[in-house]
């Protein structure tokens, strides 16, 4: 059998976990990877076994107390035989000390609570697109985020969001369902 082993993701590795994800039907934002990398090019992890990548994960640090954990996926054909929890051990080592946020899925709720999570709130998604809407207007308050001054952004997203020293802050995506103190 060939080897497992656990590495930082480079930038470009990047581009395929976004794929797995978007395969798994979960919803990257279209430049998560971007202002995720720049945050903190060290925050991803590959599993590898001989030479292809089977597993990815993100275990972005904001700062020293808070870190965000995501794209915990196994390829299909791999899940089951143990590659995945070497890599998750890995993350959490990478994020000690941090209060961790994560956006679960619900299947691996039990897991997340071995590892000393503790829900923080459920939410349901919807997604579609009405026949109907299609071609009616948007009313006047709805507006593209990019017509909005930044400043007001941030202090939308802050509502939500830890204090984060970094020069970013992902509109939409730290609101965390589950956390854990590191």
């Amino acid at each position: 059998m060939p080897p497992y082993r656990i590495k930082t993701m480079g930038r470009h590795e990047l581009d395929w976990a976004i794929d797995w994800a978007a395969a798994e039907g979960w919803n990257p934002g279209l430049h998560d990877g971007d202002c995720f990398y720049a945050a903190d090019p060290q925050g991803f992890l590959v599993g590898v076994l001989g030479d292809e990548a089977i597993a990815s994960l993100s275990v972005v640090k904001y700062d020293d107390n808070f870190g965000f954990l995501g794209f915990y996926i196994v390829k299909p054909e791999f899940r089951g035989q143990g590659y995945g929890f070497p890599l998750w051990q890995a993350g959490l080592a990478y994020l000690q000390g941090c209060n961790i946020g994560l956006d679960g899925v619900v299947a691996q709720q039990a897991n997340y609570l071995k590892s000393g999570f503790q829900l923080a709130y459920r939410n349901i998604r919807y997604q579609g697109v009405s026949p109907d809407s299609v071609a009616a207007p948007l009313p006047a308050e709805i507006v593209p985020l990019s017509a909005l001054p930044i400043a007001a952004v941030i202090s939308y997203d802050r509502s939500f969001s830890p204090p984060i020293a970094l020069p970013f802050s992902p509109v939409g995506w730290l609101n965390p369902r589950v956390t854990a103190s590191g």
